[in-house]
């Protein structure tokens, strides 16, 4: 029994082991300015991923043989402090497994259509060096056992993202929503700290068990008062909503369409824009504890995927169609989750994001399918989104036509009633500690004539 718990431990260290390899040699050429030949990089690719995959599939095999139905596997304690311990460990079990194997199955396939589809690009490199800090990301966020292991991948996820759709920076439109998406998922990243903190308050530490109670997935009881599991929870879903661009914040996710096909594929189709469903899953006994918890999950994945729904019919290019048509795939499968059914949504999960990648890495040859087949027929092929027709002054058709070609008005909402909030915010408190180091200083200074054009009329502290 300890031999096989060993050998179960190793292979666990391998499956978080090869990505971060991946990482470390590409990242680290990088920094040292060696350029790898394509080939070389496409080789690692396809070894360290499919070494992380072999693992995967290992440890899943022994766990159906010996019935055995989580795996811990303990790196240690980093910092301890008087009644804080961080620690970075992870588990395999019934929902993690399956998470790790789709990340390995999906990037190493748009690793293989990336070394075709990017060759000779100019930005080569760079790519895959954000595509393994990707992967890494994702392995470590699926099987992360603790709040501070999983917020670790979280970033990674959220950073190599954030980049990517930002790849062709020569143009300021990929750099435009790459600040964008960049933006939100800050807003995301802030309601996960601070649920992180929360967990330590209530219970000393970030162990995802501590908080949800012994067990394995979906099976623990969390013994979380229903106040203390709505607010935990709510952060969490907040947090969700945004890595997974869940109503409001959905926003971000045609934008990231700026980005490169692959990256297109595997993050913002099949796993990133799953990752928000994920966490809900991973949390999901904190949705027993609460019906108001549980209902706000229900109601935020339904306006989710009619929002999308209805803003998808109206797209012009197939890569925003289809991060639409993944959205409202996510709004359900978070409905489902807030419902109770997390098998189904689990398997809803896997199976929509392998379909996903299949239809964004073949959308290019699609287009020129479709225009040959237009070319056959001589006409256009029929149009299967939201009729105009005009019933009176303006029809109820019409209005929804409207409300989808602008999103939902959500950008709007939150530049308007968000994002100038906070800065008028912060522009008042700098305008305030001018004024107190000038009062500290004897008088205003030539910095503060120098900033103040740029607070605004009505920023500078009264």
């Amino acid at each position: 029994m300890i031999d096989e718990m060993a050998w179960l431990r190793a292979l666990g260290i391998v499956v978080v082991a090869s990505p971060l390899l991946l990482t470390s040699i590409l990242g680290g050429a990088s920094l040292l300015n060696i350029r790898l030949a394509e080939r070389r990089i496409s080789a690692l690719v396809h070894v360290l991923v499919g070494s992380g995959l072999l693992a995967s599939l290992a440890v899943l095999g022994s766990m159906l043989i010996s019935g055995r139905r989580q795996v811990p596997v303990d790196v240690g304690d980093w910092v301890v402090l008087s009644h804080f311990r961080f620690s970075i460990k992870f588990a395999f079990d019934r929902l993690s497994v399956p998470m790790a194997i789709l990340s390995f199955v999906l990037s190493g396939t748009i690793g293989a259509f990336a070394g075709k589809y990017m060759h000779r690009e100019r930005g080569y490199n760079r790519f895959f060096v954000l595509y393994a800090i990707f992967v890494l990301g994702m392995v470590v966020t699926s099987l992360a056992a603790t709040i501070e292991t999983l917020f670790t991948g979280w970033e990674l996820v959220g950073l190599s993202s954030a980049l990517l759709v930002a790849f062709f920076q020569e143009r300021p439109s990929p750099s435009r929503n790459g600040l964008w998406v960049w933006v939100v998922y800050r807003f995301s990243d802030a309601a996960l700290l601070l649920a992180a903190v929360a967990m330590h308050h209530l219970r000393g530490e970030g162990d995802f068990d501590k908080l949800l109670g012994a067990g394995e997935w979906p099976e623990e009881i969390s013994m979380l008062p229903a106040s203390q599991a709505f607010f935990v929870g709510i952060l969490l879903l907040i947090a969700a909503s945004g890595k997974s661009a869940l109503v409001p914040f959905s926003g971000w996710l045609p934008r990231a369409m700026e980005g490169p096909t692959p990256s297109s594929a595997v993050f913002y189709g099949a796993l990133s824009v799953h990752l928000g469903a994920f966490l809900l899953l991973r949390v999901s006994p904190l949705l027993d504890r609460s019906i108001w918890l549980s209902a706000a999950v229900v109601t935020v994945g339904l306006a989710t995927a009619v929002f999308a729904h209805v803003s998808g019919n109206v797209q012009t290019d197939i890569k925003s169609a289809l991060s639409f048509a993944s959205l409202s795939q996510v709004g359900i499968i978070v409905a489902e989750i807030g419902l109770g059914f997390r098998y189904v949504a689990l398997i809803h999960l896997l199976g929509h994001a392998c379909l996903r990648t299949l239809q964004f890495i073949r959308a290019p040859s699609l287009l020129r399918d479709y225009r040959t087949l237009e070319d056959a027929l001589g006409t256009h092929l029929p149009w299967a989104g939201i009729p105009l027709r005009r019933i009176g002054k303006a029809s109820a058709w019409e209005r929804l036509y409207r409300l989808g070609l602008d999103r939902g008005y959500l950008d709007a909402f939150l530049r308007d009633y968000v994002v100038r909030a906070h800065v008028r915010t912060f522009r008042w408190c700098d305008a305030l500690e001018w004024r107190w180091t000038d009062f500290l200083a004897g008088g205003r200074s030539r910095e503060w004539e120098q900033v103040k054009p740029h607070l605004g009329a009505t920023d500078e502290p009264s």
